[in-house]
């Protein structure tokens, strides 16, 4: 993900950042210094004492260990968390300071810059503060505010989470088309590009989902046929239920993770 979010801002010919970079790895910190013209750092208190943004591109079960080695006392960094069920209280609690800090959730389409990604910003952050996380973000796709912290769990439920429900549904399409006679290359091809199709259509429309579906189904034809099925077996009440699972679940790996 952080290699997305470099790209993307190298890709914007219009801004002219200095990025700095931190890593474990030596040969990680080469390539991204060779493919995007980044400065490596030392340390990440290195990151910390020279940039503006900090972007914790960390997995959830390292962020500990990275943020309390950090001496954020007095600092005016604007800290972006990418790290999945990590609360602002919790990531307070680690950096042991009160910071700028915005709690965000990706999801991997931003690894080809197109990502739904939601944001909660804690009392610190001012509006400069957000311009610069809104750069940040919408360079991997787009970014929405929500006004509540615990709003990022639907987020989680609907984006973070929803990229998985559309691999489902594309590769049960797949399989059934392969049922019915076309090979694995051709199935393949025309699902991809029908999902690829539905949402550009979609993104580019006024109309609802609603509107779009029903604009596809004529009386008494073939789409009818199949959607009544999908209704008939409780498709909708299938969605539902399993993205109130992804949001319980969102909610318990917040409280387990507060706990460590």
């Amino acid at each position: 993900m952080a290699r997305s979010i470099i790209g993307g801002l190298r890709a914007d010919e219009t801004l002219n950042l200095e990025l700095h970079v931190f890593d474990p790895s030596v040969e990680t910190l080469k390539s991204l210094e060779q493919e995007f013209n980044t400065h490596s750092a030392d340390s990440n208190q290195a990151m910390l004492d020279n940039c503006d943004v900090i972007v914790l591109a960390v997995k959830p079960q390292a962020m500990q260990s990275v943020l309390t080695e950090l001496d954020a006392s007095n600092s005016s960094t604007l800290f972006i968390s990418i790290a999945a069920g990590l609360t602002i209280r919790t990531l307070s609690k680690w950096l042991g300071s009160e910071v700028a800090l915005i709690r965000t959730m990706p999801n991997t389409p931003a690894l080809v810059q197109c990502g739904a990604t939601g944001l909660y910003a804690n009392n610190a952050v001012s509006s400069d503060h957000r311009d610069l996380a809104d750069i940040i973000i919408k360079s991997t796709g787009i970014g929405l505010w929500v006004d509540s912290e615990d709003l990022l769990d639907a987020v989680t439920a609907l984006s973070g989470s929803g990229p998985a429900y559309y691999f489902l549904v594309m590769e049960a399409m797949q399989a059934a088309a392969e049922k019915l006679g076309l090979s694995t290359e051709t199935a393949r091809e025309l699902t991809l590009q029908t999902a690829l199709g539905a949402a550009s259509l979609a993104k580019q429309s006024t109309d609802t989902s609603a509107e779009l579906r029903q604009r596809v189904t004529s009386p008494n034809g073939t789409t009818e046929e199949a959607i009544n099925s999908l209704i008939e077996n409780d498709l909708l009440k299938i969605f539902e239920q399993a993205m109130q699972a992804a949001y319980k679940r969102s909610k318990e790996l917040a409280i387990e993770l507060d706990q460590t």
